[in-house]
């Protein structure tokens, strides 16, 4: 099994790694939810047929819970958050984006995020987005509708 979890690693890391890094948005967050996700499929000794698609949902339910937690104690991020803010370029362009992003994600559940970057980042369609959070299509048109009605709100403020 360590050798089956080690090549599945090799082939499909970088691929939990990007995704876990488009979710969480910070490279220290990523890997360790990479390494989350590894760790528990060597402890579940999954007999695994499909890997990328098992793995990407893994990755995807890791960051969901990470976000969750996020959401429920803002205060630990707050010493990485003055790091970043400190050491990036632009800080206002920055800062004003994010606060943007905080405003119109803090409206909605947390896997209306992971949906909108499924979409617009990753690509995906409307049914593999469904599939992927165990929505129905509908739920998932929805969620987008209702960001992009935000948006007038966001460009007026």
């Amino acid at each position: 099994m360590a050798t089956d979890i080690a090549q599945l690693f090799d082939l499909y890391g970088p691929m939990v790694l990007r995704r876990c890094r488009s979710m969480l948005g910070d490279e220290e967050s990523a890997a360790e939810a990479m390494q989350e996700v590894f760790t528990r499929l060597v402890h579940k000794q999954l007999e695994v047929r499909h890997p990328s698609s098992l793995l990407y949902q893994m990755a995807t339910h890791e960051c969901l819970t990470r976000l969750r937690s996020r959401r429920r104690r803002p205060e630990e991020l707050c010493e990485d958050m003055s790091q970043r803010i400190a050491s990036a370029p632009e800080v206002d362009d920055r800062l004003d984006a994010a606060r943007a992003l905080d405003w119109l994600f803090g409206r909605e559940p947390p896997s209306t995020k992971v949906i909108a970057t499924m979409f617009l980042v990753d690509g995906m369609t409307w049914e593999q987005i469904a599939r992927e959070v165990g929505m129905s299509v509908s739920g998932v048109r929805k969620r987008l509708r209702r960001l992009r009605s935000h948006l007038p709100e966001l460009e007026a403020s």
